[in-house]
């Protein structure tokens, strides 16, 4: 249901992007290549703006292509936030995601842990960038996100439908994962709240990697016995298949403290549902 907040988003666009313009009936775009004065003039009215700014990630990396990732991040954000701090805008949503979080460990949103890798590295400045807002301000990690039209989910579709899908490594990476719908939820649920502060989105069930490919491979009704060695992931995506092979057991502890309700809680259930498949 379409809410009736004016809604200004960077990144519109995009994966979670794209989401986000059907949830909400009044939404600017604003433009990453957009100077501090054009941003202002297009915040006229706006309520709540979100922040979804970045060149993709899921790529491989050279140098040229690590500048590129922090700078549409970091310095998008930076000119956001002076724009919003002249502006009435009400309330700012920024983003970040679970990869600040040391590997094989279980963290929430209390955990001060950081790793010095590239992926944490980008992560806390473009935090650091988006609490500089004078506005009410959130941020919302994001963990992977599942949705059948994008994102991880949907490069997975076709090597599983073959009958190539399986675990990757030994299987024991942990994933935390969100639905595309409860993602939604939750920005609605901190848009009519207004709270501040970090947020995982994140189901608070992670898998390790080998429930989440047989929970694919059962609802795809597809075989799932062709493990994916990590040096394989290595050589496609170079220093990049860290997102595809880091342990992350990450729990949203603030929303569920908050009263928060997560439409799905179980992968299985979320898979059913996402890619429409009839429960058996």
């Amino acid at each position: 249901m379409k809410k009736n907040y004016k809604i200004a988003i960077v990144g519109a666009n995009g994966f979670v992007g794209t989401h986000l313009q059907n949830l909400f009936s009044d939404v600017i775009v604003l433009n990453r290549d957009e100077n501090v004065e054009e941003i202002y003039h297009k915040l006229k009215d706006v309520e709540v703006v979100i922040n979804l700014a970045g060149a993709p990630i899921v790529k491989r990396w050279n140098t040229k292509y690590k500048d590129l990732l922090y700078k549409s991040r970091i310095e998008t954000t930076k000119k956001l936030v002076d724009a919003i701090n002249l502006s009435s805008v009400k309330y700012f949503i920024s983003t970040s995601a679970i990869g600040i979080y040391p590997n094989h460990k279980v963290c929430d949103e209390s955990s001060s842990t950081r790793t010095d890798d590239f992926l944490a590295t980008l992560c806390t400045d473009w935090e650091k960038e988006a609490m500089k807002c004078s506005k009410p301000t959130s941020i919302i990690r994001l963990g992977v996100v599942l949705a059948k039209d994008g994102g991880a989910l949907h490069k997975m579709l076709l090597p599983f439908n073959l009958g190539l899908g399986g675990i990757i490594g030994d299987g024991k990476m942990m994933t935390s994962w969100i639905a595309m719908n409860d993602l939604m939820k939750i920005y609605q649920f901190l848009i009519v709240h207004r709270k501040e502060g970090v947020f995982n989105a994140v189901s608070q069930h992670p898998v390790s990697n080998t429930t989440f490919t047989k929970a694919l491979g059962k609802v795809l009704r597809r075989p799932t016995i062709i493990p994916m060695p990590t040096f394989v992931l290595k050589l496609i995506f170079g220093e990049a298949s860290c997102i595809l092979t880091d342990s992350k057991e990450i729990y949203p502890k603030r929303l569920l403290e908050l009263g928060f309700e997560f439409e799905y809680t179980e992968i299985e259930d979320a898979l059913i549902d996402l890619l429409g498949v009839c429960r058996k």
